[in-house]
């Protein structure tokens, strides 16, 4: 049984994108699902003088600690002005000083989605890009546009072509 770990870029408490990566997971057969929520991994923001003065947060290790117990990341990020959220950011920037490597050639599947009839494009093109630097995998993407219109919460996502795609990404990794 593989086991997954998976998040959402965002610190919402009402996240869409906790809810499609939460649904996501609920697709995986024979798997151990751990999701973790950005919340439990409030530190200070991140700056070469802090690391200096305290060194590294416990809780930034901890994530990567995290992150090391996978077979697959599933991550879904949230798109704030076209780019991760500030609260991933920085968990991004903390992870990355202690192992540059932050994502330990884990394989990914990387989502967004957003109100937007873009679904977060903006921000899965910046992490596409930027997460191999950082050792991921990415094994599948997947945008859900105009998540409102198209997820329920009992159901999962409604519009059918939208859930046969990330029904396909997911059976092929």
């Amino acid at each position: 049984m593989r086991k997954i770990i998976a998040f959402a870029g965002s610190s919402s408490k009402k996240s869409i994108n906790k809810q499609l990566v939460t649904y996501a997971t609920s697709l995986f057969n024979d798997a151990k699902v751990e999701i973790l929520d950005l919340n439990d991994y409030e530190m200070p923001l991140f700056s070469v003088d802090k690391e200096k003065e305290n060194g590294f947060p416990d809780l930034a290790v901890q994530f990567l600690s995290k992150i090391g117990t996978a077979d697959l990341l599933v991550v879904s990020l949230a798109e704030h002005n076209g780019a991760y959220s500030t609260a991933f950011k920085n968990i991004l920037d903390w992870t990355s000083r202690i192992n540059p490597k932050t994502f330990q050639s884990k394989k990914m599947l990387l989502m967004a989605t957003s109100p937007g009839a873009r679904g977060g494009s903006s921000v899965l093109e910046i992490a596409k890009d930027r997460f191999p630097r950082h050792d991921a995998e990415i094994v599948g993407v997947f945008s859900l546009p105009s998540f409102n219109d198209n997820f329920d919460k009992e159901k999962g996502i409604t519009n059918p072509e939208l859930k046969d795609k990330l029904v396909e990404i997911i059976n092929s990794i």
